[in-house]
């Protein structure tokens, strides 16, 4: 009799592909001076985009979710941008500067990039390095103060007071729950009170944004990573976060924009984003007053791979119109050499920069708010 097959990972086995691509092909030369730029709309197309509109919107509350390299990604926004946000969900994602390379500042850049993906993989996804002590919550947090104490990320001090959600799947097999477990004793050790983190590790969950009723089976590990688990994932972020939170009673009223992101990434040469992206208005917010949620997709998760599903799918509309939210969605593209996945940045591809204020993508996302708050025309 045949022995059962196991079920391969199609999300691990592109990253482990594109990991020895990089180690068969990637002389450190190379892979710079090789980087590519992202892909550009035609000029038509790009013509047609509309702007991001400004909407006299509040910052100072502004909160931040995400999935995966999202997850990671809303981490670091939150770190790098504590004086305005308040609150950020953690989804199968592990703590900050989890994948920063021991041979930082002492390698070439590509190098680095190749490193710090390869221990990204390893110590921060698969949990191959739990051996060897990796992640370790407790150097993350000084590496965290560390940045704070020279001015490259927010203070420590208005991070403590901000709200969790921090989400693993029992069934997530891109993410071990034991590296989403590390991300709840990293806050613990800068001091977020237990009261602030709602950790939630007991549904039988894959890798994915989980629902009410949209998506795949809940134990899916696969695209579009939204999985129907008969939860409500984004309202209980919502209901975490916002203290207190108003309920919906119907469906989503407002506006989809799709809008031109590459005018936020002016002179970032390695940023890594798409030309376009989404944010959601709900219709209370045309007049100003409103506060942010900024929704980070995961891998493999933008509008090429998935089209509408994180945008549409995920839940954050009908939430956004109840609370008075606007919700950006920023999306970053697919790059054959450094990011074949469309992953946001948590490993370096984009700078060594990327865990602080000074990242191209953090960059480019503060630039996005900046004119969401600048008052409307009339107002």
């Amino acid at each position: 009799m045949a022995l059962p097959t196991k079920r391969r990972n199609p999300f691990i086995a592109a990253w482990r592909r594109w990991i020895a691509f990089l180690f068969i092909c990637g002389l450190a030369f190379w892979l710079w001076v090789l980087r590519p730029f992202p892909g550009e709309m035609d000029e038509n197309q790009k013509a047609s985009l509309k702007p991001l509109p400004a909407l006299g919107a509040v910052l100072d509350g502004t909160t931040v979710s995400g999935l995966s390299s999202g997850a990671y990604m809303a981490g670091q926004f939150q770190l790098a941008h504590a004086d305005i946000v308040t609150g950020a969900a953690i989804i199968a994602g592990g703590p900050f500067a989890c994948a920063e390379s021991a041979f930082s500042g002492i390698v070439p850049d590509a190098g680095l990039e190749v490193l710090s993906a390869s221990r990204a993989a390893s110590g921060c996804m698969l949990d191959t390095l739990a051996l060897y002590g990796v992640p370790d919550a407790n150097k993350l947090a000084n590496r965290a103060r560390e940045l704070s104490e020279a001015g490259r990320i927010g203070d420590i001090s208005d991070v403590v007071t901000d709200r969790l959600y921090i989400f693993s799947g029992l069934n997530d097999q891109v993410v071990m729950p034991r590296i989403v477990g590390k991300t709840v004793e990293f806050y613990r050790n800068l001091g977020v009170p237990e009261a602030n983190i709602a950790a939630v590790m007991d549904l039988p969950a894959g890798h994915a944004i989980i629902t009410l009723d949209k998506g795949g089976g809940c134990s899916v590990n696969a695209a579009p990573y939204i999985v129907d688990c008969d939860y409500d994932q984004v309202g209980a972020v919502f209901t975490h976060l916002l203290q207190p939170v108003v309920q919906p009673t119907g469906p989503a009223q407002g506006r989809f924009i799709e809008f031109d992101q590459h005018a936020f990434a002016n002179e970032l040469r390695g940023h890594g984003l798409s030309t376009s992206a989404m944010v959601y208005v709900p219709p209370v917010c045309e007049d100003g007053g409103c506060r942010v949620h900024v929704a980070f997709h995961g891998c493999q998760q933008n509008r090429n791979a998935v089209a509408a599903a994180f945008v549409r799918d995920a839940g954050y509309a009908r939430w956004a119109d109840a609370n008075k939210i606007i919700v950006l969605f920023p999306e970053v593209s697919e790059s054959a050499l450094n990011n074949p996945l469309g992953c946001w940045d948590w490993w370096g591809y984009t700078g060594r920069d990327y865990l602080t204020r000074e990242g191209d993508q953090i960059t480019a996302i503060r630039r996005m708010l900046d004119r969401l708050a600048t008052p409307s025309v009339g107002a």
